[in-house]
């Protein structure tokens, strides 16, 4: 019967201490904002993988952001798509890549819920569509010469 309440003592301290160690963690993340705007830009026909959320939405016809973390599957499974597509439209798509695992804030900006999501952005910087999971190569080309993309 001691022995029960060693036990129980022992699991009730170490969840306090997860919980502590996790509500720590969160308010970490929660301090982090994101950095002024970037004069960095991608190689041409590269994916410009930032922390920085201030974006340059005019040098593009569509910016096609990508919310994920390279260590979640489906994630992992759109980096060659982005890649891709980079690659094919390098003047009129800018392809950005955020590892909200590593940096929550772009996440929290964009609103999103689950990863990976896909977010589409104008030239004036207005929201066109958003796509959550695995987007299928073809269906991202078509959504773009849907909105001017040659």
């Amino acid at each position: 019967m001691r022995k029960r309440g060693v036990v129980k003592i022992a699991v009730l301290a170490l969840l306090g201490f997860t919980a502590l160690g996790i509500g720590a963690w969160r308010s970490e993340s929660a301090q982090k904002t994101p950095a002024p705007a970037s004069k960095e830009t991608p190689a041409k026909g590269a994916v410009l993988v930032t922390d920085e959320i201030k974006l340059d939405f005019p040098k593009h016809k569509i910016t096609f952001i990508e919310l994920g973390s390279v260590n979640c599957i489906p994630c992992r499974q759109m980096q060659p798509i982005m890649k891709e597509i980079a690659a094919e439209y390098p003047d009129q798509v800018l392809v950005v890549f955020y590892d909200v695992w590593k940096n929550p804030a772009p996440g929290e900006y964009y609103k999103i819920q689950l990863i990976p999501t896909q977010v589409f952005i104008d030239e004036r910087g207005n929201e066109l569509f958003r796509h959550v999971g695995v987007f299928p190569k073809e269906d991202i080309v078509k959504f773009l010469k849907d909105h001017g993309v040659k």
